[in-house]
């Protein structure tokens, strides 16, 4: 009798789920038969608010006017309740009072800043990815905000693209998995609560594959490349439940994303089955015409709406255009339908049709202006961020009471470059953000003295501070130097040629050096910089990114051993520009390079080492780790056998720490030539000092599968070396044999 009651009440479970969805679905096909095709083509066209923009501004003589009109269904950039409620004001004067979605770039925290999202990957740790955009969420539903457009899943290979910052790095599978994790903390227990936020993945699709880094670039690749190695992280986000999704400003193999409809309709809401809706990139509807693929706005509105864009962003070109289209026979009327109620089952389902105002509360605002707790958050994730690239004469952790310590470089006492690019302006940031001289200050004992000097600017040729800076390194047993890039020189728009340290801080720090005085070196940046010069002559270097708002006290932390660093590279750090692209996992060729000095008829440059100057999946940390007793399961496997591979990892040194064993794989022999090595699974350990754990990865024939020339996906027979290790280039390897 329990049984068939228990099955009754699933059963009951499962009916009310449907009907509440089926609520919906009705609910927006009432609307939709009440809407004229006027207010329909105002629900698929996004203003950028009057305040402030992230674009190419386009004026409006009366926009309040067209909210009231019913001509708009979205505004980007509204931040703050009082901002918010005025726009949802004149939505409710509209004649159907359908509300507004506030949309904004939270990309790496909201009032409180976390490391950039590059910076966060170097962290490995998929549940403080998540925590970082649940509370970057929950901030920012605080302040109004229903929308991020985040997170940015583009593969980036080159680090002379800015945007490198805002992603995952260059491996497919440690992308997909920061994807997931990103959607999960925007969206929390799903979109209709409070703390919840409609995740946006972008840029759909390549937009990190752009010729020579070029931002808005071309991207021509094949449709092989383009689904095996570009394609998942944005397939991951699907399976995750992401509510929305934005396409790029670049064009695929010679079609723009914008009117791309492989890539929109075929793919992504077809063979995905994608439910949500796509939002254009600011301005991307009209910018097909200097592609060269429209030849106006009309034209640009036809092909953007047929290939599956929902949304225009900024462009004005389905609003002023669309209904025309429609008028001429050109667009048919249910392509404008199915944008519509893509997005308004969005806003029914964020509950804004029982409360346009539920997201616009002073109290909650007050409430998340300042929250401690997710500052603490901030520093752990920011300390965790950090990599520690050498360490030779084993200077760090520094000792607190070391009598005199200078800082000196043009980041010393910075306060909103520690934000990094893409972050919210606040008026107060100067007075929250923390520095790196006060978190270095505050931590240095009592009879310490912390000295410092400026030094140089960050991009010019002034070297009037060098002398100042010489002398007070004279005077300091420990000099720390701070040197990198502004945070405006990393991000949209800020593709860079040379990505050496800018202005003379390479220049300067070659005079301190010459004092004889120990050097510990930081390096901020929001990309993989090239620092030959440094890696060759100072013997402790940290790359610290750009941490947030809790930047001074995160990188005290790891400087004076409070946190030991566990941070490995999300990206291969090129030993030149003229080495990229480089990533770990390419293609070996007919010719490859013997080692790391082969240059006689093989592939390599005459006039430079084949390796990086630090791999994917590098990090170090103030104690040791020892690999040992790699064992298989089996050597021989048939079918859909599992493959069991196990090592002992052993703390060897002097401190507790945590340690990422990375999994890859190599498919030696294929219908297509295979990568090096996959990156194929990764575990993060903390082990005391003399601890030893048997980390165990499982690897089933799914792990082996591939995309032939004909895009059919699957695995083949043959050998394939298994690797366990420290970083990509740091493994132990087993070969076995996988018959089908």
């Amino acid at each position: 009798m329990k049984k068939i009651i228990l099955s009754i009440c699933i059963a009951g479970l499962g009916f009310i789920s449907v009907s509440a969805q089926k609520s919906i679905d009705q609910k927006v096909t009432e609307l939709m038969a009440k809407m004229t095709l006027e207010e329909k083509i105002g629900q698929l066209n996004q203003y950028n608010d009057d305040i402030t923009a992230t674009g190419p501004v386009t004026k409006d003589a009366d926009k309040a006017g067209q909210v009231r009109a019913g001509k708009l269904g979205s505004i980007l950039n509204a931040v703050g309740v009082k901002n918010t409620k005025n726009w949802q004001d004149q939505a409710m004067q509209s004649r159907l009072k359908i509300p507004l979605l506030f949309g904004q770039d939270v990309i790496h925290g909201f009032r409180t800043t976390f490391p950039i999202p590059l910076g966060e990957t170097a962290t490995w740790d998929m549940n403080l990815i998540e925590k970082s955009a649940r509370i970057a969420a929950t901030e920012a539903s605080a302040y109004g905000i229903h929308w991020t457009f985040a997170p940015m899943v583009d593969i980036g290979r080159d680090p002379r693209w800015g945007r490198v910052m805002e992603g995952a790095g260059e491996d497919t599978y440690l992308g997909s998995l920061v994807a997931k994790a990103r959607v999960k903390g925007f969206q929390g227990n799903g979109l209709g609560n409070i703390d919840a936020v409609m995740a946006c993945t972008k840029h759909f699709a390549a937009y990190g594959a752009g010729v020579g880094g070029r931002d808005y670039n071309s991207v021509d690749m094949s449709l092989r490349q383009l689904n095996e190695t570009y394609l998942p992280p944005y397939k991951a986000t699907v399976e995750a439940g992401v509510a929305t999704f934005m396409n790029s400003f670049n064009d695929i193999n010679g079609i723009p994303a914008t009117g791309n409809k492989y890539i929109q309709r075929d793919l992504l809401k077809g063979a995905w089955n994608f439910k949500g809706f796509v939002v254009s990139d600011w301005g991307s509807v009209g910018e097909m015409i200097p592609h060269g693929f429209a030849k106006d706005n009309k034209d640009a509105a036809l092909k953007a709406i047929i290939a599956g864009s929902d949304m225009d962003m900024e462009s004005r070109s389905y609003i002023n255009h669309l209904e025309d289209l429609v008028k001429e026979g050109k667009v048919d009327v249910k392509l404008i339908d199915d944008a519509v109620r893509r997005i308004l089952t969005k806003k029914y389902e964020l509950g804004l049709f029982d409360n346009p105002y539920k997201f616009i509360d002073e109290k909650r605002e007050k409430e998340q202006t300042n929250n401690l707790e997710h500052r603490r958050f901030a520093r752990e994730i920011g300390a965790k961020s950090i990599v520690l690239l050498k360490n030779q004469t084993q200077l760090l952790p520094l000792s607190k009471t070391t009598k005199k310590v200078a800082i000196i470089g043009p980041f010393a006492k910075a306060t909103v470059d520690n934000h990094g690019f893409w972050s919210i302006a606040f008026p107060d940031d100067n007075q929250r953000i923390i520095t790196q001289f006060d978190g270095i200050k505050a931590q240095l004992d009592k009879n310490s003295e912390l000295l410092f000097a400026q030094g140089c600017n960050v991009n010019d040729k002034d070297t009037s501070l060098f002398a100042e800076a010489v002398e007070i390194a004279k005077k300091a047993d420990v000099v720390i130097m701070t040197l990198g890039e502004g945070h405006a020189m990393s991000g949209e728009a800020k593709s860079r040629s040379n990505i050496h340290f800018s202005g003379v801080q390479e220049d300067l720090l070659k005079e301190i050096a010459k004092t004889g005085k120990p050097i510990v070196l930081l390096i901020n940046a929001g990309r993989p910089l090239v620092f030959d010069w440094a890696s060759e002559n100072i013997p402790t270097i940290a790359y610290t990114w750009w941490l947030g708002t809790e930047a001074g006290n995160s990188i005290a932390d790891v400087l004076f051993g409070k946190v030991n660093p566990g941070g490995k590279l999300p990206m291969t750090f090129p030993r030149t520009e003229g080495q990229i692209p480089i990533y770990y996992n390419h293609y070996n060729t007919g010719r490859p390079a013997k080692n790391n000095t082969d240059r006689n008829y093989v592939s390599a440059y005459i006039d430079l080492d084949n390796d990086p100057a630090y791999p994917f999946g590098f990090g170090l940390s103030y104690t040791s780790f020892k690999y040992s007793d790699f064992n298989l399961s089996s050597t021989e496997l048939q079918g859909n056998q599992t493959l069991n591979a196990s090592i002992k990892v052993t703390n060897s040194g002097n401190y507790d720490g945590e340690e990422v064993v990375q999994l890859y794989i190599r498919d030696l022999v294929g219908k297509v030539v295979r990568p090096v090595k996959e990156l194929k699974g990764f575990q993060k350990l903390y082990l005391k000092k003399g601890e030893s754990k048997t980390v165990s990865f499982n690897i089933s024939p799914e792990d082996l599968k591939f995309y032939d020339e004909d895009l059919n996906y699957d695995w083949e027979a043959g050998e394939f070396d298994i690797m366990i290790g420290t970083s990509s280039a740091d493994v132990q390897t087993k070969r076995v044999n996988w018959e089908k």
